[in-house]
């Protein structure tokens, strides 16, 4: 077989790029490579309503099944790409077959990160990446008292909320000395822990895993104090580690990703990459190069990639931004904070709804907005102009940002 244009990658960038690839006119044939034998879903809800029973998963479809046969994509699931051959453009499948290719948009994501520790193979351990990851836990759910998380970032917290409303009883384990420490400041982090152990979490920072524990089953967590945790689940929410094999095996450039330039393109001659497997520039970071595990980044490359392909260059620039639902709890970040200076508090933690605005030489750099929609919205201009603004009146919440902004 042979398309114009072949996505591998059945998840958000994915399905994106083929959408947008139509949406600005492109007329050739176009095929996306997929593992799972679904048609392309929305993941982030797989950890939050999903695991609730609330949205059922034909709502999680980016599209509907007859959508790709309206815009003639050919949709190629329960396929692996293993190899990718620049020169001839073809990709061979797990099963042997070869596809080729004009134009290849890599957007395969990530694998979630195994713990290598004595029992992370019992029957009971669980990540949560795919439709099927919730499936098999939710099967197991009704036999299940304890569960322990192991894990302190988005996906830790959110499961833990999930799970605490459906009546478990939680332990989330992080090795760090606080959660949500790689993405957001102190007091945000310290939020969020008093949030879950006022839900009934608990929460332990600082906490090394030894083992797991049990026979033929999950039966316990040991952890570094020699201490034990009685779970008959768990759920390991430790990062990902990106799909780029085949691309770097095929001599692209990279290591914790794929390396891409400002459209997105690879060292390889007609391959881009997007996503969250697209080590790229952004110009919001600490440091040149980053990955972007967001929604937000999948969208935005596959829109700079669908233009670079049907002749608009134009290059990647977005300033990211995130979300995170935990009980009745909105988070949304605008921005990375990681190299911050100083952070100001806008507004009131014991009232549940604050913004923490974090500057670098007194430049607005980042925001995280707890029920704070306002300041969310009203800042992520303040983000992407670098504007700056005395912290003693960004801390005044009686003031909206676009008034300060203008003052």
């Amino acid at each position: 077989m042979l398309f114009d244009i072949v996505i591998v990658g059945g998840g958000q960038g994915g399905a994106s790029a083929a959408m947008l690839l139509r949406q600005q006119g492109f007329a050739g044939s176009v095929a996306i490579i997929g593992r799972e034998a679904e048609p392309p879903y929305e993941r982030p809800p797989l950890s939050k309503e999903y695991l609730l029973g609330e949205k059922p998963f034909e709502r999680l479809l980016i599209r509907p099944a007859s959508y790709w046969t309206e815009q003639n994509v050919e949709l190629l699931l329960g396929s692996e790409v293993v190899a990718i051959d620049p020169e001839a453009r073809t990709v061979q499948l797990r099963n042997g077959n070869a596809i080729g290719y004009g134009e290849l948009i890599w957007a395969a994501g990530g694998d979630p990160r195994p713990m290598n520790c004595p029992g992370s193979d019992l029957p009971g351990i669980h990540a949560i990446r795919d439709r099927a990851d919730i499936d098999a836990i939710l099967r197991e759910l009704p036999d299940v008292e304890r569960v322990a998380i192991v894990g302190g970032g988005y996906i830790g917290l959110e499961a833990a909320a999930a799970l605490r409303t459906m009546g478990k009883q939680v332990t989330l384990l992080e090795m760090l000395p606080r959660v949500l420490a790689r993405v957001a400041g102190p007091a945000l982090s310290a939020f969020f822990e008093r949030e879950h152990r006022a839900h009934g979490v608990d929460l332990r920072t600082g906490t090394g895993i030894v083992a797991f524990e049990g026979h033929k089953r999950l039966a316990g967590v040991r952890l570094t104090d020699e201490s034990l945790v009685e779970a008959q689940l768990a759920v390991v929410g430790i990062g990902i580690t990106p799909c780029v094999g085949p691309l770097l095996a095929a001599g692209a450039r990279g290591g914790n990703g794929v390396e891409v330039d400002m459209h997105c393109r690879t060292s390889l001659p007609h391959i881009y990459a997007i996503g969250d497997c697209a080590a790229h520039e952004n110009r919001f970071a600490q440091d040149s190069t980053i990955r972007v595990e967001s929604v937000q980044n999948a969208n935005d490359q596959a829109m700079c990639v669908a233009k670079a392909i049907t002749g608009q260059q134009s290059p990647y620039v977005a300033v990211p931004w995130f979300w995170s639902n935990q009980y009745d709890l909105r988070l949304q970040t605008v921005g990375i904070s990681a190299a911050h200076d100083d952070a100001v508090l806008r507004g009131d933690p014991d009232k549940r709804s604050f913004s923490i605005i974090y500057l670098k030489k007194g430049r607005i750099i980042a925001l995280d907005c707890v029920n704070s929609s306002k300041d969310y919205v009203q800042g992520r201009k303040l983000v992407e102009t670098g504007t700056v603004i005395a912290p003693v009146l960004l801390g005044d919440s009686s003031r909206q940002l676009k008034e300060l902004a203008l003052a």
